[in-house]
């Protein structure tokens, strides 16, 4: 039998479930350091920012090991917990239109984005920044306006207004500032101004939307819920 094998997976286990190990053995721990000793076994380990941990062993006998071990893909570097958005739990391991399907709050965007055809283009790599309206900023338009608009023949009506909810690159609330111009994928710009943790956005036609939930993080971008439609001037 391989000795030093059989110790190094034993001293790894015990690096593991160090708490178990407390139980009939002495442990210390300094903020993400810990150091246990154990049925013969010494084990320090020490947990990096980034999920990564270094385990050292020295056993009575003196054999000694070193090993790492790296975070699970997710655990580390961002939330998996997600926010709530239209009773839906959105999530950063789904994508920006698989987030918003699930949104009980976004069902006429949802529809009005399967109309234009850009499924596949908010399901690509990205990254892309959508001020997403909720059913409520839609409900705020004349009578009549959207069904007009997911009509095949105002296709391009409906993409150049949808896309110009639409900026490319990842822009979270903190890192919008008060008179930022941004250029959508539209072509034409919108203006931040903001007081605070309040985000509004100014359209080309001066009208004004509010973001109501920032940062919802998907894998290919991030989306901002706003109460009201933005509109393009041309």
């Amino acid at each position: 039998m391989n000795t030093k094998l059989l110790f190094a997976a034993l001293t790894l286990s015990a690096a593991l479930a160090a708490p178990a190990f407390a139980q009939n053995g002495k442990t210390k721990s300094d903020s993400e350091k810990t150091k246990t000793t154990a049925d013969g076994m010494t084990t320090k380990t020490k947990m990096a920012d980034d999920g990564k941990m270094k385990v050292k062993g020295k056993s009575d006998a003196g054999d000694k090991m070193k090993a790492k071990t790296m975070p699970r893909k997710g655990d580390a570097g961002a939330s998996t917990a997600g926010v709530l958005v239209g009773g839906a739990m959105m999530t950063p391991d789904k994508d920006i239109v698989d987030n918003a399907v699930g949104s009980a709050d976004h069902t006429t965007l949802v529809s009005a984005v399967k109309a234009a055809g850009l499924v596949e283009t908010l399901k690509s790599a990205g990254p892309f920044t959508v001020f997403a309206p909720a059913n409520s900023a839609f409900d705020k338009l004349p009578a009549g306006t959207v069904t007009t608009l997911v009509a095949p023949e105002n296709k391009a009506t409906l993409t150049k207004i949808l896309t110009y909810h639409v900026v490319p690159g990842r822009l979270t609330a903190d890192q919008l500032t008060n008179g930022q111009v941004l250029t959508t994928v539209e072509g034409e710009q919108l203006t931040v101004m903001k007081s605070g943790s309040s985000v509004m956005l100014k359209d080309a036609k001066g009208g004004m939307a509010t973001v109501t939930i920032p940062n919802v993080i998907s894998s290919n971008g991030v989306t901002h819920v706003i109460d009201t439609v933005l509109m393009p001037a041309k």
